[in-house]
């Protein structure tokens, strides 16, 4: 395919970048070995979520992580969509500080912390909201410096 003229597009026609992408998500050149990508559009049991969600995270790919949680946060309860949005940007904060960007980790970090924020006092799924939103805080102070997406990988669960 042609890049420099055509936009890759989905199966239903949609533009979508088809290019390889590493595990912190940034595109590889056409043809190389990439990370494979979540699959879009699965609904999951929120324990299901946040179980594939950890597995992410704990293998340093906060932004598939991303993905996951942006599936429940399109697919879930609109009284929970700032549940998961905030557990989104916490990954893409993750990716942010990991590939350097220390401003805009540390931004979706708070972003995210503020979402989760709302949730206090209710409980949902065994999140530990109050850790991660505490861990979010302290990343966010310790940046910029290196960051390694799996040896910063937060709890989701207590």
């Amino acid at each position: 395919m042609e890049t420099s003229s055509r936009r890759d597009r989905d199966a239903e026609g949609r533009a979508r970048n088809a290019r390889p992408r590493d595990g912190l998500g940034r595109p590889l050149p056409y043809g190389s070995p990439g990370v494979e990508r979540q699959p879009e559009g699965v609904a999951r049991t929120p324990g299901e979520t946040v179980a594939q969600a950890q597995r992410l995270l704990d293998a340093g790919m906060p932004f598939h992580a991303h993905e996951v949680f942006e599936d429940a946060w399109k697919t879930g309860p609109e009284s929970e969509r700032e549940l998961w949005r905030g557990l989104a940007q916490l990954a893409v904060g993750l990716t942010h500080a990991a590939r350097g960007n220390a401003r805009g980790g540390a931004a979706l970090l708070a972003r995210g912390a503020d979402s989760l924020g709302r949730y206090a006092g209710t409980p949902l799924y065994g999140i530990d909201r109050a850790g991660l939103i505490e861990w979010a805080r302290a990343l966010a102070g310790r940046l910029p410096g290196p960051v390694d997406a799996a040896a910063e990988a937060p709890r989701l669960a207590r």
